[in-house]
């Protein structure tokens, strides 16, 4: 498996209603590869079935969606959160550390 069908096969298990961040991913992959986390997410092919809209900065921020780091992707990600009931105020998820995902290490 490569690496972004293993960041794609990762993605899958954040459940509806939570978030992770780039570097929870990576490291759930052995790997400090956040950028390439990013990347991967911006190439996925399946989305929104494989959730990329639920990978947000480590700081709660929103971050980039479908290769934009501001403007109308940015804008979807942010709906598509809201309506999963993630709450999203000036750019950053609200309740950040409750409704973080992380994964279980092996």
């Amino acid at each position: 498996m490569g690496f972004d069908e293993e960041v794609w096969s990762l993605l899958r298990k954040i459940p509806k209603g939570r978030v992770t961040t780039y570097k929870l991913v990576a490291e759930a992959m052995g790997s400090k590869a956040y950028r390439a986390v990013g990347n991967a997410c911006r190439r996925n092919p399946y989305s929104p079935t494989v959730p990329c809209h639920r990978v947000v900065k480590s700081d709660g921020r929103v971050g980039g969606f479908c290769g934009e780091v501001s403007g109308r992707n940015v804008e979807r990600k942010i709906r598509m959160l809201r309506v999963e009931d993630v709450e999203v105020r000036d750019g950053r998820v609200l309740n950040f550390s409750k409704i973080l995902f992380k994964f279980r290490q092996a």
